[in-house]
């Protein structure tokens, strides 16, 4: 049974997001939890000593926050009545992430969905920056669902890849899953920059393909362009209904020369994006 996070803040982009999971795993068997983190606008020991209002505050904000997951739970049941989900939600008095992390822990969670833009009732930003944050700390795949994104059933996916990538990464098998579930054709993406691939990269190709031999798969190559620009060039000339990337971790030196492929995405594309943890972050 597959594990899929949740996280909402109550805003409809919060749910398009929950509603594409749903959409896009219907005929698997699931559990997904449902997560809801509240704080107080101010929050600090010194504070709370001396004005007991700050219990009530946070009595408040619980409050609101189970009410409203029970809200879109009744909101899932009138909407989609699939026997195979079942629901579980969690309120908490954390960060989204410090929490969201902890429930990947010990739940063990396969996947989280999330929106890519949103605010909370403070108008704080909160599916731009969090869905970047979890892409960089959470130990299992995101998909980021852009803001309005209507669902198309994956037909086609995008998975640039530079053919660096570990082949004992078990992620891999969310792109298998999705490409044999829904009948998709997957299109591997090399941006070439003149040089040939190493023997590494020639062995990791024929890995893919036979990785994917049950699929329909084919290897696309762009000339002269950075990963953006083929994805983009790309994107002009077909149909994507799903990107996958492998993110794989960039050194200091690399983030201060260069925005790092997966952030530029995240908050540009307009079709969800399934984000794989390198091996490297997955083992720690």
């Amino acid at each position: 049974m597959k594990k899929i996070l949740l996280p909402t803040d109550f805003s409809e982009n919060a749910f398009n997001a929950i509603r594409y999971a749903l959409r896009l795993y219907e005929n698997e068997t699931c559990t997904f939890y449902l997560l809801n983190t509240y704080t107080p606008i101010s929050y600090h020991d010194q504070y709370l000593l001396e004005n007991q209002q700050m219990y009530q505050l946070e009595d408040i904000s619980r409050e609101n926050s189970e009410k409203g997951l029970e809200i879109i739970i009744e909101k899932i049941k009138e909407e989609f009545q699939n026997p195979r989900h079942h629901f579980i939600h969690r309120s908490a008095f954390n960060t989204l992430i410090d929490e969201a992390l902890q429930v990947i822990d010990n739940e063990g969670i396969d996947l989280i969905v999330m929106g890519t833009k949103g605010a909370t009732g403070a108008k704080e930003i909160f599916m731009g920056t969090h869905t970047m944050y979890m892409i960089k700390k959470a130990k299992c795949p995101v998909i980021a669902v852009p803001e309005e994104y209507a669902y198309i059933t994956p037909k086609e996916i995008l998975f640039p890849t530079d053919y660096n990538l570990n082949t004992d990464n078990t992620a891999l098998s969310f792109i298998k899953e999705i490409s044999t579930n829904h009948q998709t054709k997957l299109t591997m993406l090399y941006a070439y920059y003149g040089l040939s691939l190493s023997d590494y990269q020639e062995e990791t190709k024929v890995f893919l393909d036979e990785y994917f031999k049950e699929n329909t798969h084919t290897f696309h190559i762009t000339d002269g362009m950075d990963v953006i620009e083929a994805i983009e060039d790309y994107q002009k000339k077909n149909p994507i209904h799903l990107l996958a990337m492998i993110h794989n971790k960039h050194s200091f030196f690399d983030n201060l020369l260069f925005k790092p492929v997966v952030n530029q995405i995240v908050y540009h594309t307009n079709v969800p994006f399934l984000v794989i943890p390198s091996m490297e972050r997955m083992s720690k």
